[in-house]
């Protein structure tokens, strides 16, 4: 029998086994059992209570490709300690033909043992859940005392040596600034502005953000309420620090800190944020912005994001791109981008390079080359496979043949051992390039079908457009005067080794509104638009063989697998 080895290890309880003895522990099962151990995957500090840990995810798709016929565990809860996940993940491995094997707990196929895998799998999902209960109760107290309960404390505050709240002096004075300039009606950015030119800074030393100054806003401790276990940790296994719990949930305690503000300011700011909240939710109208994590800004690097905004006499609605960095942080004075031209652009560059008819064709025949080639190397890979296979197998004959005539040598055991680890490796390996060998073996007429899907490009939803843009765009960088689109494009008829295309095109009209002021969100000036394209793919053989991420293949992983 051949087996994987799966090992995990839980910062959240120190005492629990280390990997090594895990590992150890399986080591010993398999060499009693005489189980041939050809892979071994392991999570360091994951919880079992997820299947948020990459080598079981891995291991579990791994065992669809025939590796190995059971999968071992020092104990079942080192699998799953959610009885969902733990039933969904074996009946996975069932399907495949993998059985599951605990080392401590010797179980088979009798009514007994699925009952008392069951009482198993229930008792470590309750332990996990106690011991969350149990800290839980320990913060709980530590709370009703109004002490830190641990992380970094609010701005404005230290942690005294009783581990009480005490007012950071300098801090408060930005905390104060911030609610009188909010209850003033100024908005995130000028208050962000103010706290910059008095050097203030968040409390983990970066610069303000509006998400840190809308947070800070809402948070009780600034008028002398303690309070704890306001928000869930987590939502389906993920952290939530939005979702509200019952007020009878809540932990709130009147004078359990200093206050910093007063009353009469918090209620102001109070009713503001409610106004504010009323608008926005009258204004939030779902819009496409096909250039999403694709958009950067050139003078920063940082990001552009979506927005809109009501401008002019009649308020008009206006859509555009904004670096992220200009009214965040207040770290950049990129003027804004009008979407409808920066994705028109987009747009045309993608169907003249790409997508029009001549370019489908040229693209086809760069990509079929391309997988061609690697077909070509792919083979070599497997040839050099199976004849060190053969090789290996036929030293295992030869000391099975020398042991059957009666020459046994202490020695013959290691040696045996050491060729079955060999032979083991190499058919996974040798596995893996059959799977690598099909993922290549595209016809002409499945490239030329798929990228014949986007020839009305120009006419698809926002929805399939941003599908298009995430696949074949790489990066779209917005400077003063110009765009630089970076897309998967086939090279020029006669161009030189590895030059990149370009192409102009004028971008007058990309202005918001050219009747706004700039500091209404008036856009890109300037009279080009680059597009840099992508030249025929260097000859590295050991460019990306095992993740298939060559650009002009990215595409196609829905073929290649």
């Amino acid at each position: 029998m051949k087996a994987a080895a799966y090992a995990r290890y839980s910062s959240d309880n120190q005492r629990e086994e280390s990997i090594e003895a895990q590992l150890r522990a399986i080591k010993e099962y398999c060499e009693k059992n005489n189980i041939q151990l050809v892979k071994i995957y392991v999570d360091e500090a994951r919880s079992a209570t997820t299947d948020n840990r990459p080598n079981f995810l891995n291991m579990i798709q791994d065992s669809a490709l025939g590796l190995f016929n059971a999968v071992i565990v020092h104990k079942l809860d080192r699998f799953s300690r959610d009885r969902y996940d733990s039933a969904f993940y074996k009946r996975q491995l069932k399907k495949n033909g993998v059985k599951l094997i605990s080392v401590l707990e010797h179980l088979d196929d009798t009514p007994e043992s699925i009952i008392l895998e069951s009482v198993l799998e229930g008792m470590a999902e309750y332990y996990s859940k106690n011991l969350s209960r149990e800290v839980m109760k320990g913060m709980k107290e530590t709370a009703y005392q109004c002490k830190h309960t641990g992380g970094i404390p609010p701005l404005g505050f230290d942690v005294g040596p009783d581990k009480s709240y005490v007012i950071n002096e300098w801090e408060a004075e930005a905390v104060k600034m911030i609610f009188e300039m909010f209850a003033e009606g100024k908005g995130y950015s000028a208050i962000i502005d103010a706290l910059n030119s008095k050097g203030y800074k968040t409390k983990k030393g970066k610069p303000f953000g509006k998400n840190s100054i809308h947070d800070l806003l809402l948070n009780e401790k600034y008028i002398g309420v303690f309070v704890f276990n306001k928000v869930y940790n987590k939502i389906n296994g993920k952290r939530n620090g939005h979702k509200m719990k019952p007020d009878d949930e809540i932990i709130r305690i009147p004078g359990g800190c200093p206050a910093i503000v007063s009353q009469d300011l918090w209620e102001r700011v109070k009713i503001r944020m409610e106004t504010n909240k009323r608008i926005s939710g009258a204004f939030s109208a779902k819009e496409v912005y096909i250039l999403s994590g694709r958009i950067f800004c050139g003078k920063c690097g940082a990001s552009m994001t979506g927005k809109r905004a009501r401008m002019g006499r009649n308020k008009t609605v206006y859509s555009y791109y904004e670096c992220s960095a200009r009214k965040s942080k207040r770290t950049c004075d990129m003027k804004p981008i009008n979407k409808d031209f920066v994705e028109q652009k987009v747009i045309d560059a993608l169907y003249k390079n790409l997508f029009c008819d001549e370019a489908i064709e040229d693209a086809t025949n760069m990509i079929y080359n391309y997988a061609v080639s690697r077909n070509t190397e792919i083979p070599e890979m497997i040839k050099k496979y199976e004849k060190q296979l053969q090789t290996v197998e036929v030293e295992i004959s030869n000391i099975v043949n020398a042991i059957a005539k009666g020459m046994f040598h202490e020695s013959m055991k290691g040696k045996m051992d050491e060729l079955e680890a060999s032979k083991a490796q190499l058919m996974i390996r040798l596995e893996e390039a059959k799977l690598q060998q099909q993922s290549y073996s595209l016809t002409r007429e499945q490239i030329y079908a798929f990228l014949a899907r986007y020839r009305n490009i120009k006419e698809m939803t926002p929805e399939q457009q941003k599908s298009a843009v995430q696949m074949f765009v790489e990066r779209v960088t917005v400077y003063e005067n110009n765009i630089d689109i970076d897309v998967l494009t086939t090279p020029e008829k006669d161009p030189e080794p590895m030059k990149n295309k370009k192409t102009a095109s004028n971008n007058n009209n990309s202005s918001i509104d050219s009747k706004t002021p700039e500091n209404d969100h008036s856009g890109l000036s300037g009279d080009s638009c680059t597009l840099t394209g992508r030249g025929s793919p260097p000859p590295n053989k050991d460019s990306d063989f095992d993740t298939i991420e060559n650009p002009y293949c990215k595409g196609f992983s829905a073929f290649m697998r």
